[in-house]
């Protein structure tokens, strides 16, 4: 008889310590959902950041940062469009001046002028002539890298102005946090 009278030991208490450890899981990670929300992390209640890049223009549209004619220069009037091709305006930026540099691996020089364009707005415009300095040395290095045989086809020619346009978008998005530039175009191009 005395095996039935000694006490058993209750089960439950496991299960109560489980309930009341995953009752504060819950509740801290409740609190954690709760201070991201009310701190915009999550729940779309932060502040939506203004979209400050460079804009499409459309053709006939307005640009708020197009500079303005100099006292002397000819305006040519207001810009007349076609009905075709792009639904956005193209601006030109041209530097100054020729670019010289020897051809990779060859005796050959290479000089070409360029100019660059945009469907942005004149911010575009505005920063490559603020970096032109920059731009100038990224162009000649991208030069330098080019190869005679790169320079001499269609098809060589057609990746240089894409590695250019890259360079020239480079040196605009370190100083400016947008490009801008979509084509590099030739003026001349010289291989001697």
């Amino acid at each position: 008889m005395s095996d039935d009278t000694e006490k058993k030991p209750k089960k439950g208490k496991g299960l109560m310590v489980k309930a009341l450890g995953g009752l504060a899981l819950l509740g801290a990670g409740g609190g954690g959902v709760f201070a991201a929300v009310q701190t915009g992390m999550i729940g779309g209640h932060a502040e939506a950041k203004e979209d400050n890049n460079p804009k499409l223009i459309r053709k006939g549209e307005e640009d708020p940062y197009a500079g303005k004619p100099k006292e002397g220069e000819e305006g040519g009037g207001e810009a007349v469009y076609g009905e075709g091709g792009s639904e956005y305006r193209t601006a030109y930026y041209t530097y100054d001046g020729d670019f010289t540099a020897n051809l990779k691996g060859s005796d050959s020089l290479i000089q070409v002028s360029v100019a660059a364009s945009t469907r942005r707005d004149g911010r575009v415009l505005m920063w490559q002539k603020e970096h032109e300095l920059a731009i100038r040395s990224a162009i000649l290095a991208v030069l330098a890298d080019t190869t005679e045989d790169e320079a001499s086809t269609i098809e060589g020619k057609a990746r240089l102005q894409k590695r250019l346009t890259a360079a020239i978008n480079k040196v605009l998005t370190d100083e400016e946090g947008f490009g801008g530039v979509d084509d590099v175009f030739f003026r001349s191009f010289i291989v001697q």
